[in-house]
């Protein structure tokens, strides 16, 4: 769609495309002549309103980051006000720290996995991930296996983008502008079941298949020179990929008998998406190293952590051993003091209990989808679902046409026309995926499925 009429969002969708690089876009294909930018100007409870003031359901809580949604904006603005009239900036740095980011790492600690119980800050999803690998490096150093220098990651997995942390993710699309990985990483099979042989649809089969591959690829490596196995306990990329019983805790075992660190991946996961404080927790995980993000302070501002085992800090706190790794505004005073009323807020108002009461209800919407010919499968947990898509070649695929007509055009813009923010890949596997609010309630759930069904049936109409 041009732009056609010099409305706000005209007028700033043409300064965008003069001025801003957006991430993961096609920048060179926006502005006149080509496609608008999509201009968001304010939010309110659980929608966003754009600069031409039309409503959506953010269906996607701002990229799985605005848990609280959008109203919350005075009390983040008070306890803004109070930390910059008392601070604004301070370092975590060489001895150095700051009340706010103290009293955040001591009550991360009490809601963290067990026996973790330090934190590493930093600015986001991509940085905790790095500072993952770094400190999984320096503790296999600092106990003389210096040859631990690769990684295992998953298929299809998405970690981050910078040059670490691409590494450990899997598409080639992302990978191969930049040339070869900074981190020898092996990948194995994921948690999808779908479009596998029935007798994988037990749970005791596929953790037993899927955990005697990982056992294969370790040997295969040589065990001594794996540093760290990273995995999200839910995997985003790919459609909400949830994991077989008993899969979280054989990780564990092959961790403890090959020598390596467990590394859960919750920048999507962690503070209530799957009605936990940290998703692992819902499938047994028993991680050395999480990492976090986005919903941390609900999207109010910037912040990353890495949390590590006080089996890891033994190590890498030795006297006179330094973890010479940093970033500047890491745990900065303003963003620790939002995630510390976004917790507050979070204990408050009960939040996890409205995902642990209504994720029935959304799985029973959302499951129902499977009953339309373009919907080959649906899986989740919590307020966090994927619709894998099939489409009119034979095996599943979709043709060009098809791709052309209604992955990139027909459904992400009846969505939208429909007043829904939700995600539609156009990658291997074809997805609508939704994560809305925490704060969402049954009619907002029930509406977001519903205008989900209408999209999926009229596209099932067109194939």
């Amino acid at each position: 769609m041009t732009t056609s009429t010099r409305t706000p969002a005209g007028e700033l969708s043409a300064t965008a495309a003069r001025h801003l690089l957006l991430n993961m876009t096609p920048n060179g294909s926006l502005g006149p002549g080509g496609e608008d930018v999509f201009v968001v100007r304010r939010g309110e409870g659980p929608y966003v309103e754009d600069a031409d003031g039309r409503r959506y359901i953010d269906g996607l809580s701002g990229l799985y980051c605005c848990q609280l949604g959008y109203s919350y904006g005075p009390e983040f603005a008070e306890a803004a006000d109070k930390q910059l009239r008392e601070l604004c900036f301070s370092p975590l740095w060489s001895g150095s720290a700051h009340r706010t980011g103290i009293e955040l790492a001591e009550r991360l600690s009490r809601l963290a996995p067990v026996d973790i119980e330090h934190t590493f800050f930093s600015g986001g999803g991509a940085e905790a991930v790095e500072t993952a690998w770094k400190i999984a490096r320096r503790y296999h150093a600092l106990r003389g296996e210096a040859g631990r220098t690769k990684a295992i990651s998953r298929r299809g997995a998405y970690h981050g983008l910078t040059v670490g942390a691409l590494s450990f993710t899997d598409d080639p699309g992302l990978r191969e502008p930049y040339g070869p990985g900074a981190i020898e990483t092996r990948f194995v099979s994921n948690t999808n079941r779908f479009g596998l042989a029935p007798e994988f649809v037990d749970d005791e089969t596929f953790t037993s298949r899927l955990l005697a591959e990982l056992e294969a690829a370790i040997l295969a490596e040589g065990p001594e020179t794996v540093a760290m196995l990273i995995a999200e306990p839910v995997q985003n990329r790919g459609g909400c990929i949830t994991p077989p019983e008993g899969y979280w805790q054989g990780l564990r075992v092959l961790a403890d008998r090959y020598g390596f660190l467990l590394v859960a991946d919750e920048v999507i996961t962690a503070f209530g998406r799957l009605g936990e404080w940290f998703g692992g927790d819902r499938y047994g995980a028993r991680p050395d190293i999480v990492t976090v993000a986005k919903g941390i302070t609900a999207g109010y501002a910037p912040m990353g952590a890495t949390l590590v085992s006080n089996r890891v800090t033994e190590v890498i706190n030795r006297p006179g051993a330094v973890l010479n790794h940093g970033y500047t505004f890491a745990g900065h005073p303003l963003s620790a003091a939002i995630a510390l009323r976004s917790l507050e807020i979070m204990e408050r108002d009960r939040i996890l209990d409205n995902v642990r009461g209504l994720q029935g209800r959304l799985a029973d919407r959302m499951t129902s989808l499977t009953d339309l010919p373009i919907v080959g499968d649906v899986r989740g947990a919590g307020f966090f679902y994927a619709c894998e898509l099939v489409g009119d070649l034979e095996g599943g695929g979709f043709s060009d046409t098809a791709r052309a007509d209604l992955i990139v055009d027909l459904i992400p813009r009846r969505l939208r026309e429909a007043g829904l923010l939700a995600r539609v890949y156009n990658r291997a596997a074809p997805l609508v995926q939704i994560a809305p609010p925490l704060i969402s309630d049954r009619a907002l759930l029930d509406r977001i499925a519903e205008v989900v069904a209408d999209t999926l049936d009229e596209a099932s109409a067109r194939l």
